[in-house]
């Protein structure tokens, strides 16, 4: 080996699997991270996603919970607009973000499970958001 020329083409193969696979095993560690996080969802989350939802309750417990600050359309006021918020964000995302209140100014939210799957429902029904009135 020429210590003067270290760029012989010999170590160039080397090192580029030696690169290879640190990238790879980089992003196995990334993937395996991500579906541990994924599976790590919590027990109240689980019976959540479990249960059907009623959108005519979950509609119902919106407007006495929710439409404060989302606005009675869901079009928001001091919350965001939540029209299309299922394409966005995860059920379980979802039922975090009520019972954690991760966003300030929006608070926790204690609600029943079967009263969490209904509201979720809801939510669902929200893909397109309403036209404004024409006068």
């Amino acid at each position: 080996m020429d210590l003067a020329n270290p760029a012989e083409p010999q170590l160039r193969p080397r090192t580029f699997i030696a690169a290879l696979a640190t990238l790879a095993a980089t992003a196995c560690a990334v993937l395996a991270f991500a579906l541990y996080q994924a599976a790590a969802v919590d027990p109240y989350t689980q019976v959540v996603l479990a249960l059907d939802g009623d959108p005519g309750q979950g509609g119902r417990l919106f407007r006495i919970n929710c439409a404060g600050c989302h606005g009675l359309a869901a079009q928001g006021l001091v919350g965001p607009d939540l029209h299309g918020v299922t394409d966005r964000k995860s059920d379980a995302q979802l039922v975090q973000q009520v019972v954690s209140g991760k966003t300030p100014p929006m608070p926790r939210f204690e609600l029943e499970p079967q009263d969490m799957a209904d509201l979720i429902r809801h939510l669902h029904q929200l893909h397109v958001r309403p036209a404004p009135a024409v006068s």
